[in-house]
């Protein structure tokens, strides 16, 4: 509520902990534009990624014949007390190597569980009805941090008749196990060792990373909190775990007002798209664009000599070449044009996404557009 006294505890001399009486200062978490957990993360508390090496069975038929496949069969069975004769290797269709992938989240504890990815790699049709065997996930350290198996629901699938004619919807060659994998080893993380915590900014700017500092410290009435540079703000904080918590859920939920993002233009090339911020402008500029158009069409004709002319039937070419050019009228940019005085220029001379980056890409050149130009 606005203008009330919060009571908080605050990180003293020696990383002790005490409550005290904050000064009004106003709500402290209604007042701002975004949360700090919106902006930032805390190093070293992050998610890890695991892979594994696995395999489905139980398919209908549409599993794969790579050779791996059927080495890791004959592993399998061999661990289990099946040896198979010299020189035999199994040819089943209801089999399928896989690769199985996760992410483990900060501080899962053993036991927890994980949903899992599993993707076919050899040449399976479809993994629709198969079974993930037990398959150890490995961090980058290569150690196992998680055991994942179970059934596999798969959102594609596929037909094909004997023709060879086939029908495929979705990926069915990918499914998940939802809470397929169980924890095995925990993660160790920095977040309780030392005496302080810095908060990594996910959009690094200098102006956003003072105004969290400056936030912090008015807030908890101390200088907890200081700026390291564009994208970090180093945090003092109580050496007890309990109280490291309640600390950080309440430092997390401060909120402030971010700084303006810089303007910029993103081009996505391959699909045409343009994204503009709004602090894009323009200098003064005049601007006129039309299209070319060269049409050649071939429509070659028939000669057909009489029978007493002793002549041979001949294919004449006969070809139209039309040029069009588009009359767009010029349109004039004033100083500071803003981002919709673009858009409603550009689109009233009916320029196409193709047409606009290049409109675009011709006023940077022209050192017109304020702004910068990104082609993803």
């Amino acid at each position: 509520m606005a203008g009330c006294l919060i009571a908080v505890t605050a990180p003293l001399a020696g990383n002790e902990i005490q409550p005290r009486e904050l000064s009004q200062f106003g709500n402290w978490n209604a007042g701002g534009v975004e949360r700090i957990k919106d902006l930032a993360s805390i190093v070293g508390v992050r998610n890890n990624q695991l892979i594994g090496y696995g395999l489905v069975v139980g398919l209908d038929g549409t599993g794969d014949q790579a050779p791996f496949s059927t080495q890791s069969l004959k592993n399998m069975l061999n661990q289990l007390g099946v040896t198979l004769p010299e020189g035999v290797n199994p040819q089943t269709k209801n089999l399928a190597a896989v690769m199985v992938t996760t992410d483990l989240p900060p501080f899962a504890k053993p036991g927890q569980r994980l949903d899992v990815t599993v993707s076919s790699l050899g040449n399976a049709k479809s993994l629709r009805g198969g079974t993930l065997l037990m398959t150890p996930l490995k961090g980058a350290d290569g150690q196992i941090y998680a055991i994942a198996q179970g059934n596999l629901t798969v959102g594609g699938f596929g037909a094909g008749g004997a023709d060879g004619s086939r029908i495929t919807v979705n990926v069915p060659s990918v499914g998940r196990v939802p809470n397929g994998a169980t924890v095995e080893r925990e993660v160790p993380t920095s977040f309780n060792q030392g005496s302080y915590l810095t908060l990594s900014l996910h959009q690094p700017d200098f102006t956003t990373a003072y105004r969290m500092a400056d936030v912090i410290n008015a807030s908890f009435g101390e200088e907890l909190a200081q700026a390291l540079d564009g994208s970090s703000v180093q945090v003092r904080a109580p050496s007890n775990p309990n109280q490291r918590v309640t600390f950080v859920s309440m430092l997390e939920n401060l909120t402030l007002e971010a700084a303006e993002p810089p303007a910029r233009v993103v081009i996505n090339a391959r699909t045409g798209t343009v994204v503009m911020g709004a602090g894009v402008t323009v200098r003064p500029a005049a601007v006129t664009h039309g299209n070319l158009t060269v049409a050649i069409g071939e429509n070659p004709a028939v000669s057909q000599p009489n029978a007493l002319a002793q002549g041979q039937t001949a294919v004449v070419p006969q070809s139209t070449v039309e040029v069009k050019q588009d009359q767009n009228r010029m349109f004039l940019f004033d100083p500071g044009t803003a981002l919709g005085d673009i858009v409603d220029a550009i689109n009233e001379v009916g320029a196409a996404p193709g047409d606009l980056v290049a409109i675009l890409e011709a006023l940077r050149e022209a050192g017109a557009l304020r702004a910068e130009l990104v082609v993803i």
